[in-house]
């Protein structure tokens, strides 16, 4: 298996509520399914966004309920007031800030917000993590 990830793909309870989440924070759905799942291009891979019953049952498992899923995803950012602003724009695209930036013990600056489905992002500035001009985070 080649050292890559190709799609990542978040169940959700309400495909219209989390794509219009994900264009309140700027993104612009690449490709639209039947009104069925949404594809964002991101730099190198894709995100979909896909019924959470409907993905459960793809797996061949039970949807459980809610809960810590034992993931989060990151958004690393150029600088710490980004932090902030990232934090703040995703409160007002309706996603919900569960950790307010501060000063990480790693030694960056980071918060966490839940999207309307609860599935947590963090969103991080880590000196030692550059990102290009392709918007590439890159281990230092």
């Amino acid at each position: 298996m080649e050292q890559r990830i190709s799609l990542i793909t978040l169940g959700v309870g309400d495909l219209a509520r989390a794509r219009r989440f994900y264009e309140a924070l700027g993104w612009q759905a690449g490709m639209v399914v039947d009104d069925e799942v949404v594809f964002f291009q991101l730099n190198g891979l894709i995100l979909s966004l896909y019924s959470r019953a409907a993905l459960a049952r793809d797996a061949g498992v039970v949807d459980e309920g809610s809960g810590f899923a034992g993931i989060t995803l990151a958004h690393n950012v150029r600088s710490e007031p980004e932090v902030d602003a990232v934090l703040s724009e995703a409160e007002r695209a309706g996603g919900r800030v569960v950790k307010p930036a501060s000063r990480a013990e790693w030694g960056g600056y980071s918060g966490y917000f839940a999207d309307p489905d609860g599935h947590l992002w963090e969103v991080a500035h880590n000196a030692g993590f550059p990102i290009d001009a392709q918007g590439n985070t890159l281990l230092g």
